[in-house]
C-alpha cells in the first residue's frame, strides 16, 4: 500500500508555485490530502484483517432464505482470538463442518458474492484522488507551461527581492502623500497674501518633489542612491520581464490547459457523484451466500457477514461528502474563468494611482498568469508592473547614468571648440546626465546618438547655453526646459539617421536665430500644425538644410519671408523648381550645394539684396547669365567652386561690387582680362584649374589680400602680381615656376607664401623684406631654405608664431 509520504508528494507540487495557485487549488490540496487518507485508512482496514467475510451454513431455509438465529449468527461473525484467529474448533465442529471447510466457503463467498464496490472501495478512492491530484498539477508539469510558469516565478521572486521596486513603491507613496500636502500649504499661502483663488488639484504640478519633500518633513525617496551592482540587476530584470512579455503574450497554452483540467476535475465529480452513492448500498452486514459444495459441505445456502460494512459505509458517505465539495470548487473556478476575459489584464487603477502612467495592459498567457497571481496576493502585480513601465525603466537609467557621469567626469568633457566658446559633447549614452545642469559655463550642448535624451526643468541652470547639438538623438523637454530654450537658444543644430519629421518642440524656440536640419523631411509632406509652425520662427535668420528635394519646400519661402541667410545641401539629387526663390526679398546669402544644376537659376537675380551666392558642387559648365548678377548691387561674395566651368565670360566685369570670387576646382584654362575691372576684389581663389599663365592686368586688384593658384600650369609670375601691395596670403604651390621674382620682397604684408610643388632651385634673398612673414606660414622644400642668406634663415627659423 502506498504511504502517506507518498501521497503528499503526489498532491502537493514545487512550493515556489504557491504564488499561482489560487485560493480553490489550496482547497483542492487540502480535500486531495483528506482522500488520501480516507483511501489509506480503508485499505489498511482492509488488509489488515484475516477474515473480512464470515459465513456460517444455513441449517433453516424460509421462503428460499437463511433462516439461522441472529445470536448465532452475531457470535459466529464476532468470535475470535484477540490477535485474529479462526474461531476455537469446537464451536465450528457444532455447525457439522471442519474449520478448513469454513475458509473454503469464506474465500468463495467473498469472491463470488460480495458486490465490487464493497471489496474495491479502497482502490477506488485512491484512483479518483490520484486523477484530481494529476488534474490539479499537471499544467505545473507541462513542458509548454512549466517552463513559462518557472520563468515567471524566478523573475517575479528577482522583482520582490529587488531594491528597484521597494524604491519606485516608496516614490509613489511620497508623491501620493506630498500632494496634499503642498496643495494645502499653496491654499494658505494663497490666504496670507490676501488673494482668493481656487487651486484644482489635478492641475497642481510639482517640480520639484524632492523639494516638496523635504519642505514637508519627510525624507525624500530618491535621496539614497542605488549602488552600481543594484542597478544593474534591475537592468537585467527589465530585460528579462520584457523578453518574458514577448514570449508569453503570443500564445494562451497555459490558459487553455489550465481550463482543460478544471473540466476534467467537472467531469470526474459528474462521474463519482453519479455511481459512489448508487453502490453505496451494496455495502451491507448480511449477505446471502449459495455454494454448490453440498456434496462436501452438507450445505448448499449459507449466511456471511461483512465486517467492514460498517466503517466502509461512513468511509464511503465521508468520501461523497469530499467529492462533493470537491466538485462545487471545480465548478466555482470554471464559472470564474469562463464568466470574463483572463486573456486580457489591464492595469488602469494601477496607473491612476501611481506616477507610472505607462504600464501597458497585457494579454494571453501573460494576462491570466497575473489574474491567478491576483487570486493569491494583489500585491504580485503591482511589484511586477514597475518593470513593465518605460517610465520607471527610464528613471534607473538614469539613476545609473548619474552615478557613473559625476560632475569631475563631465568636467573633463569639456572643450573650447573654433569658435571659442564652451562646448559640452556627449556621445552614446543613455540619456542625459543630471550632473550636467551643474556646469554653468557650457556655453554649446552637442549630444550625439543619445536615444532617449530629456531636458527638464534644471536646465535653467546653464545661464550661458546658447547653441545645441542634437545628432542622431531624441531629445523630449519639459514645459519649463522648453521655456527656457525659448528665450535662451540662438543656434539649433539637429540632424538625423533617417529621414524624419520636425520635432515639435523646435517650433516654440521664438528666439531662434539660427537652424540647421539635416536629415529631415521638409517638402509637401508636413502637416498644418508643422506649416504653422514655422511661422513661429519670426526671428530665424540662418536656416541650413540637408536632404533631398526636388524643390525648395514652400514652406520655407512662404512662412519665413524675413530670412536672410539659406543653405540648401541637396546631397547630390537635382533640385528643379526654384521659382519660388523670388518671394525671398530679404535674402541676403544663398548656398545651393550639390543640387545638380546645370545652369544659374534666373530667380535668383530678382534677389535684390543678396550679398552671397554659393553653388558649389554642382554641374555648371558655363556661367553665361553671370551678366544678370550686375542688377545685384549689393552682391559681393560669389562662389562657383567644384563645378565643371571652362571658361569665364567677359561679362564678369559688370559686377563692380565683388569683393570675393571663388573659382576653385573647375576647368579653366584662361583668365578675362575684364575680370581685373573687379577692383574692389580682395579673395580671389583660381586653384584647381588648367591656367598657363596670370594676365599683367592683375595689378589692376589693388585690394587684393588673399590670391590663390594652387594645382595649375602656371611657369611665370607677372611682375604686375606684386604690385598688390596689400597682399597677405599667396599660394603658388603645384605649379611650374622656376624662379620667384625678387619683387615678392616689395609684398610687406605677406604673411602666408605657398610654393611647394615648383621647380625652384633658389629663394631670392629679398624675402628678408616680407618682415610679416612666419616661418611657419612658409610652405617650400626644406631645402630651398638653405639658398637664404644666414639672416633672412635665422630671422625665420626664431620666429616660430603661427599665421
Amino acid at each position: 500500500m502506498i504511504t502517506l509520504t507518498e501521497l503528499k508528494c503526489l498532491a502537493d507540487t514545487q512550493p515556489s508555485y504557491h504564488i499561482l495557485k489560487p485560493w480553490w487549488d489550496v482547497f483542492w490540496y487540502y480535500i486531495t490530502l483528506v482522500m488520501l487518507l480516507v483511501a489509506a485508512l480503508a485499505g489498511a482496514l482492509q488488509l489488515t484483517q484475516s477474515r473480512v467475510l464470515c459465513c456460517l451454513p444455513c441449517k433453516v431455509e424460509f421462503d428460499s432464505h437463511c433462516a439461522v438465529p441472529w445470536d448465532v449468527l452475531k457470535a459466529s461473525a464476532n468470535m475470535s482470538s484477540d490477535n485474529g484467529a479462526p474461531l476455537p474448533l469446537p464451536l465450528r465442529i457444532q455447525n457439522g463442518l471442519h474449520r478448513q471447510q469454513y475458509s473454503y466457503i469464506d474465500a468463495v463467498c467473498y469472491e463470488k458474492q460480495l458486490h465490487w464496490f464493497a471489496k474495491f472501495f479502497p482502490y477506488l478512492v485512491l484512483l479518483h484522488t490520484l486523477i484530481f491530484a494529476a488534474c490539479s498539477n499537471f499544467w505545473l508539469h507541462y513542458p509548454s507551461t512549466s517552463s513559462r510558469l518557472e520563468h515567471f516565478v524566478a523573475i517575479l521572486h528577482k522583482c520582490f527581492d529587488s531594491p528597484w521596486t521597494t524604491r519606485a513603491l516608496s516614490e509613489t507613496v511620497a508623491e501620493q502623500s506630498v500632494r496634499p500636502l503642498t496643495l494645502s500649504k499653496s491654499k494658505a499661502l494663497l490666504s496670507s497674501s490676501g488673494c482668493s483663488a481656487e487651486v484644482d488639484p489635478s492641475k497642481q504640478s510639482l517640480p520639484y518633489p524632492q523639494a516638496g519633500l523635504e519642505s514637508a518633513g519627510i525624507e525624500s525617496p530618491t535621496s539614497s542612491v542605488l549602488d552600481k551592482k543594484e542597478g544593474e540587476q534591475a537592468k537585467a530584470i527589465f530585460e528579462k520581464v520584457k523578453r518574458f512579455r514577448m514570449h508569453v503574450e503570443q500564445k494562451d497554452i497555459i490558459y487553455r490547459v489550465y481550463l482543460k483540467q478544471i473540466i476534467v476535475k467537472v467531469i470526474l465529480f459528474v462521474l463519482i457523484i453519479t455511481y459512489v452513492p448508487y453502490f453505496l448500498t451494496y455495502i451491507t452486514l448480511e449477505i446471502d451466500c449459495s455454494v454448490d459444495v453440498q456434496a462436501f459441505t452438507g450445505y448448499k445456502h449459507y449466511q456471511c457477514v461483512y465486517s467492514l460494512a460498517e466503517i466502509f459505509k461512513v468511509l464511503a458517505s465521508f468520501y461523497v461528502i469530499l467529492v462533493i465539495l470537491y466538485g462545487l470548487t471545480s465548478s466555482y473556478s470554471l464559472w470564474w474563468m469562463l464568466r470574463s476575459s483572463l486573456k486580457q489584464y489591464s492595469f488602469e487603477a494601477l496607473r491612476e494611482k501611481s506616477n507610472y502612467s505607462d504600464i501597458p495592459d497585457v494579454k494571453n498567457d501573460f494576462a491570466f498568469i497575473l489574474h491567478l497571481a491576483d487570486q493569491y496576493d494583489p500585491l504580485y502585480s503591482k511589484r511586477f508592473s514597475i518593470f513593465l513601465s518605460e517610465v520607471s525603466e527610464n528613471k534607473l537609467k538614469q539613476i545609473n547614468l548619474n552615478n557613473e557621469w559625476t560632475v569631475e567626469k563631465l568636467k573633463s568633457k569639456l572643450v573650447k571648440n573654433s569658435q571659442d566658446k564652451i562646448e559640452l559633447h556627449l556621445f552614446m549614452l543613455n540619456g542625459l546626465p543630471d550632473n550636467v545642469f551643474e556646469l554653468t559655463e557650457i556655453e554649446v550642448l552637442s549630444l550625439e546618438l543619445i536615444p532617449e535624451a530629456k531636458l527638464p526643468s534644471a536646465i535653467s541652470q546653464l545661464v550661458s547655453l546658447k547653441e545645441l547639438h542634437v545628432h542622431h538623438s531624441s531629445l523630449v523637454a519639459d514645459p519649463p526646459a522648453l521655456a527656457f530654450l525659448e528665450d535662451n537658444l540662438r543656434i539649433l543644430r539637429l540632424k538625423f539617421t533617417e529621414m524624419g519629421k520636425i520635432p515639435r518642440w523646435v517650433f516654440h524656440l521664438k528666439n531662434l536665430k539660427e537652424l540647421y536640419l539635416s536629415g529631415c523631411v521638409l517638402p509637401e509632406q508636413l502637416g498644418p500644425m508643422q506649416l504653422e509652425g514655422f511661422q513661429d520662427l519670426k526671428n530665424l535668420r540662418t536656416l541650413y538644410l540637408k536632404s533631398s528635394l526636388s524643390r525648395i519646400p514652400q514652406v520655407i519661402t512662404d512662412l519665413l519671408p524675413s530670412l536672410q541667410k539659406l543653405s540648401l545641401d541637396n546631397e547630390g539629387s537635382k533640385l528643379v523648381v526654384l521659382n519660388n526663390l523670388k518671394k525671398m526679398v530679404n535674402l541676403k546669402s544663398l548656398e545651393l550645394i550639390s543640387c545638380d544644376l546645370e545652369r544659374i537659376p534666373h530667380s535668383i537675380f530678382s534677389l535684390n539684396n543678396l550679398h552671397e551666392l554659393d553653388l558649389k558642387e554642382n554641374n555648371l559648365k558655363t556661367v553665361e547669365e553671370i551678366i544678370s548678377f550686375q542688377h545685384l548691387q549689393n552682391l559681393s561674395c560669389l562662389k562657383l567652386w567644384h563645378n565643371n566651368i571652362a571658361y569665364i565670360p567677359a561679362q564678369i566685369g559688370a559686377l563692380s561690387n565683388l569683393e570675393q570670387l571663388s573659382l576653385n576646382h573647375n576647368n579653366i584654362e584662361n583668365l578675362p582680362l575684364q575680370l581685373f575691372l573687379c577692383t574692389k576684389l580682395h579673395y580671389l581663389d583660381l586653384s584647381y584649374n588648367h591656367l598657363t599663365f596670370i594676365p599683367e592686368e592683375i595689378q589692376y586688384l589693388s585690394n587684393l589680400q588673399y590670391f590663390a593658384v594652387t594645382n595649375n600650369n602656371i611657369e611665370m609670375l607677372p611682375d604686375g602680381l606684386f604690385q598688390c601691395k596689400k597682399l597677405q596670403c599667396l599660394l603658388l604651390g603645384k605649379n611650374s615656376l622656376m624662379s620667384l621674382s625678387p619683387h615678392v620682397g616689395e609684398l610687406l604684408n605677406l604673411t602666408h607664401l605657398e610654393l611647394i610643388g615648383n621647380y625652384l632651385e633658389t629663394l631670392p634673398p629679398e624675402l628678408e623684406g616680407c618682415q610679416s612673414l612666419k616661418r611657419s606660414c612658409l610652405i617650400v622644400e626644406e631645402n630651398l631654405l638653405s639658398t637664404l642668406p644666414l639672416p633672412v634663415t635665422e630671422r625665420l627659423q626664431t620666429c616660430l608664431d603661427k599665421c
